[in-house]
């Protein structure tokens, strides 16, 4: 009797098993789910979300990044380590606000200290491991070294470099693989790799902004904007018990306005500022001992003023920041850096360029902030502005930290358009549909 009342349960159970697998209530396929998503010899998909980054390095010989610092030396084709790894000159000017690709570089060849867990990157050899592909070349530094004046002979060779490159990764079968999606590119410089950017539009480009950016090379829904690296000093003694009375100037305004590519704001600007005993102007600098009186009057002004140029963004605004001096950014069009985690607008003021242009709007709005108000986005400056230190070794939540968490929240949209180009018949239906 009871072997019989066994069998019947065994049938039944087997008949609602099979009725559920049929009518699509029970899908075994989660039970192998494991087995089946996993990439032969690689990782699990989508595996970016706990731990850090894992990038593979394209091995580059010396002369697309770091043999462009040291150009008066004999040529050395070893592979650059954390050990040889050359300084950024300290010379080396205004170059430097355009230094991102060596800092990212450099962050992939630190090895030490601290565990990868608290490090948003870390370097992988093996490829098949990589959630990204980093190209270290540096297109800034090749432009600014060898095609700064646009018509040099030189500039024969930045675009030769740049066609060296793209042979590279055309060979490259990871770059193949994704038509370069998940493929991470350094362009920071508004006219680095000015001649061929069309052909590398699908990658994760890392750029101040799109103000030469056509949409379809690059846009904030694949790109990430990086801070200028800042030129004045940080401001690391800041501890004034009334910084507010302490800031004698009440706006500080640098750039200039001779320059046609400046830009019609800017210039503009200048005019409606004139004559402000509480507004200190300078021009922009080229030494070192601009560097220095830049650096004071902004430490020593409550706001600082960045208007837009030939460009949406520049240094100014970063190296306002590092200042504790409150960014007053005039700018239709800027786009700004880790804005998905920070809000500028805890700390900085924003005026469109008709309200900027209008004749003493911009100095009574500034003068009506309260002291309390101030006061309070100079403590968020100061809480805020290590996300704006390019360093080496690297430091957990420094700029190049916070850029490789931006690259890891662009993976997942790469991703997406990787698998959909493997299956779908007609690429571009999406953009023809009614």
């Amino acid at each position: 009797m009871v072997g019989k009342a066994t069998i019947s349960v065994l049938i039944l159970a087997l008949l609602l098993l099979t009725t559920s697998i049929f009518i699509a209530t029970v899908d075994l396929r989660s039970y192998f789910y494991p087995i089946l998503s996993s990439k032969p010899g690689g990782r699990f998909p989508c595996s970016t979300g706990g731990g850090p980054l894992m990038v593979y390095m394209y091995d580059l010989p010396r002369r697309f990044h770091v043999g462009m610092l040291r150009r008066r030396r004999p040529v050395d084709e070893s592979p650059v380590t954390a050990e040889n790894l050359p300084p950024w000159p300290s010379n080396s000017g205004l170059k430097k606000q355009h230094s991102v690709e060596y800092w990212m570089m450099a962050s992939l060849l630190y090895d030490g200290g601290g565990g990868n867990e608290t490090r948003e990157a870390v370097r992988v050899w093996d490829p098949d491991m990589a959630d990204a592909f980093f190209v270290p070349f540096f297109s800034s530094l090749s432009f600014n070294t060898h095609g700064h004046n646009m018509t040099d002979p030189d500039t024969e060779f930045d675009r030769q470099l740049q066609i060296d490159i793209l042979n590279i990764l055309r060979e490259s079968k990871y770059w193949q693989r994704s038509g370069g999606r998940d493929h991470v590119i350094p362009m920071h410089h508004p006219n680095a790799f000015r001649f061929f950017r069309e052909q590398v539009n699908t990658s994760i480009l890392v750029v101040a902004d799109f103000g030469r950016y056509p949409k379809e090379i690059s846009n904030l829904r694949k790109d990430v904007v990086a801070p200028y690296v800042h030129v004045v000093d940080s401001f690391t003694d800041d501890n004034s018990p009334d910084p507010y009375e302490s800031r004698t100037t009440l706006l500080f305004f640098r750039g200039r306005t001779v320059r046609k590519d400046e830009g019609i704001v800017r210039a503009k600007l200048a005019k409606v500022l004139a004559g402000y005993d509480d507004v200190l102007y300078e021009q922009s600098f080229a030494s070192g001992a601009n560097i220095k009186a830049s650096t004071q009057g902004m430490r020593s002004s409550k706001f600082c003023l960045h208007p837009a140029g030939d460009t949406p963004s520049s240094c100014r605004l970063f190296d306002a920041i590092v200042s504790h001096c409150v960014p007053v950014i005039v700018s239709d069009q800027i786009e700004l850096p880790y804005e998905d985690e920070i809000d500028y607008t805890q700390f900085s003021i924003f005026f469109s360029d008709k309200e900027a242009l209008e004749p003493g709007y911009m100095i009574g709005q500034l003068r009506q902030i309260p002291k309390e108000r101030w006061v309070e986005m100079w403590r968020h400056l100061k809480y805020i502005s290590h996300h704006y230190e390019f360093q080496y070794p690297p430091k957990k939540g420094d700029a190049i930290d916070m850029l490789w968490r931006q690259v890891k929240h662009k993976l997942p949209r790469a991703n997406l358009d990787v698998h959909r180009s493997r299956r779908l018949k007609v690429p571009d239906w999406w953009d023809h549909r009614r």
